[in-house]
């Protein structure tokens, strides 16, 4: 019983080692987004300011060139972060489902002990009359 217990223990630590993975990861993407969404605003501004925005341009100015260029990074990063979660939260569901396996095991087990032990009561009781 002890090993059992412990294995239990060992798939729920594993299932929540799991979650924190997605949720960081989750984090990370909504990070990616939000810093993705200032450089919008601060691109657009720029160009504003300039009155050119076309990227082509000779006269484009830089920073909304740069700004433009991490933009873009940040959003392959969020992009690849996506396919990342979708690996991580299939992880967490399998580890998630071997950990059901293992307490419904246990709590099955345990109903037999239990029934096994009222059982036995009954026995004495009659072996009594």
């Amino acid at each position: 019983m002890k090993s059992r217990e412990s294995l239990i223990r060992l798939k729920r630590f594993q299932v929540e080692e799991k979650r924190r993975r997605l949720t960081q990861i989750e984090s990370m993407i909504a990070e990616f987004d939000r810093m993705s969404g200032e450089l919008d605003r601060e691109i657009r501004a720029e160009e504003e300011r300039a009155g050119i925005s076309d990227p082509t341009h000779f006269a484009y100015p830089t920073y909304a060139r740069a700004a433009a260029q991490r933009r873009d990074n940040l959003r392959r990063s969020s992009d690849e972060l996506r396919g990342q979660l979708d690996d991580a939260r299939a992880v967490f569901e399998e580890a998630f489902e071997e950990l059901r396996k293992f307490e419904l095991l246990d709590d099955r087990d345990q109903a037999s002990r239990e029934q096994a032990t009222r059982d036995r009561g009954g026995e004495q009781q009659l072996a009594r009359a």
